[in-house]
């Protein structure tokens, strides 16, 4: 019987959901030192105001947050230092056609342990506008709203 994949949340980004439409998400790794990798088992990570952006044919995350591990003296690397993603060169490719259209970016949804390796979903994102934001605010209302009288409906 095959095991259902199971992962360990460590950070994720919930302005994402509010800020832009998410069009298409992919999987990738993260190149880590041991550090790192230490301090984000602890859950010290930061996804606030990350962003993705393709150099030399490779991908690479900026901003993301991941606090010094205490315990790590001089191995501590840089807290916002940029990280390489391990992605397929189709993937990269398909990112890299995505950020050229207008309005489009590359963000990261969430960082997660998947057995023992470090994960992330980044997704290409187009920027709502205030309007756009107002409207998806409005109708999860209304949805809480109707959730909330149907449950007194049915008591």
């Amino acid at each position: 019987m095959a095991q259902k994949d199971s992962y360990k949340l460590l950070a994720q980004n919930k302005k994402a959901f509010h800020d832009y439409f998410i069009e298409e998400t992919y999987q990738a790794g993260i190149e880590l030192v041991g550090t790192e990798v230490k301090s984000l088992r602890e859950g010290r990570c930061n996804l606030k105001d990350s962003f993705v952006r393709i150099e030399n044919n490779e991908a690479f995350i900026f901003n993301m947050h991941i606090s010094p591990y205490e315990h790590g003296n001089i191995f501590n690397r840089d807290p916002l230092r940029k990280r390489r993603l391990l992605l397929h060169k189709k993937e990269i490719f398909k990112l890299l056609g995505a950020i050229t259209q207008d309005g489009y970016t590359v963000i990261p949804i969430k960082v997660y342990l998947k057995a023992s390796l470090v994960k992330i979903d980044i997704a290409i994102a187009k920027g709502k506008k205030l309007y756009d934001k107002r409207e998806s605010i409005a109708a999860k209302d209304q949805k809480r709203e109707s959730e909330k009288m149907f449950k007194i409906k049915n008591l």
